[in-house]
């Protein structure tokens, strides 16, 4: 049994809700991109220390950010039909992105191998599923989700 859903909303709620799925489904892609590169792929598109780094990342890191990918697609999805589990899921993909992100920037050499600009991405990833988790809530608040 559910809540029933007391408001109707905007067409920018619509428009958030598909650019966020197509965003988190960019993130499905490329990390599905990531697990499924083979040695080879790696060392033909990577210098000899991005390939080590990218060749060593802990099995946790990508446990999580997987997690991250998953959650936040299944919270778009779940956003999109107004279901108030869209708040968890997003609140889980933002715990596994800060998970991933303490490891590229506190725990690894990322931006010894990379360079500083390996931190822009991960930011703006950070930036918006935090913005993400305060949309669906202030969304559950208004009477949108049920």
């Amino acid at each position: 049994m559910s809540d029933p859903i007391s408001g109707k909303p905007p067409t920018a709620f619509w428009i958030i809700g598909g650019v966020a799925l197509v965003w988190n489904l960019i993130g499905g892609m490329l990390f599905y991109m990531q697990v499924s590169a083979t040695d080879e792929i790696l060392k033909a598109a990577y210098g000899e220390a991005e390939y080590e780094y990218l060749s060593t990342i802990p099995t946790w890191v990508t446990a999580a950010y997987g997690t991250a990918v998953i959650t936040g697609v299944l919270g778009c999805i779940l956003l999109l039909m107004r279901k108030t589990l869209a708040i968890p899921m997003f609140i889980v993909s933002l715990v596994a992105i800060i998970v991933q992100d303490t490891y590229s920037f506190f725990l690894s050499n990322a931006v010894e191998v990379f360079g500083a600009g390996v931190i822009v991405i991960p930011t703006v990833v950070l930036i918006i599923a935090i913005g993400l988790v305060f949309y669906s809530r202030t969304s559950g608040e208004k009477g949108w989700l049920g």
